[in-house]
């Protein structure tokens, strides 16, 4: 997983300005002035650090995907028997969802509509989200089970499931926790059957 890059305070001003900005309004009616009056700075002191709207969206992106495995990673209790470990991750994904349900939509409907400028982000969301379930698929917790990691196009699965179950949620302002038994279920099925 890359590490995350450092931001200096203006930048974080201004990706907490988009946030509240998508919260409040949505990603495609934000302009930069919304941006900047939530931040608190100039348009001038945006520019001098992003070269418009959807590289501060793929910015933030990539900084909430970093936070949703942190999370993930720090709930996970790798010495737990193997289901548990499963509802944990779960647990740690809606409660992070449920703190940004906006910002989450909009990574999933919203930036690829950024095409070439997004890919980047989306491919390095995707391999890290991988990766991650791959790693807590090798803690003892599995191995007692005689469970082998997950593999690569597997976690990718299991991954686009949980994400389009999520929009489907969130655009319908439903319970996100509506998502914990199917996503427990499907991650027990193919973690366990394989």
């Amino acid at each position: 997983m890359a590490p995350p890059a450092t931001l200096t305070s203006v930048q974080e001003r201004l990706l907490d300005g988009l946030a509240a900005s998508i919260d409040a309004r949505g990603y495609r009616d934000t302009t930069v002035a919304d941006i900047v009056r939530h931040a608190r700075t100039s348009k001038r002191t945006f520019y001098e650090q992003f070269a418009g709207k959807d590289e501060c969206l793929v910015e933030l992106l990539r900084r909430n995907n970093a936070d949703l495995i942190a999370g993930i990673q720090a709930a996970v209790d790798g010495e737990a028997e193997w289901r548990l470990q499963i509802r944990q991750a779960v647990a740690a994904y809606i409660t992070h969802i449920q703190s940004r349900p906006a910002i989450t939509l909009c990574w999933i409907r919203e930036a690829p509509a950024l095409g070439a400028a997004a890919r980047p982000l989306h491919r390095l969301a995707m391999d890290d989200l991988t990766e991650m379930l791959v790693t807590l698929t090798e803690s003892p917790g599995f191995r007692r089970a005689k469970l082998n990691p997950i593999t690569s196009p597997l976690a990718l699965i299991l991954l686009g499931g949980l994400r389009e179950l999520t929009a489907l949620l969130v655009e319908d302002e439903g319970d996100v926790g509506g998502i914990t038994e199917p996503a427990v279920a499907a991650a027990t099925a193919i973690l366990g059957n394989r």
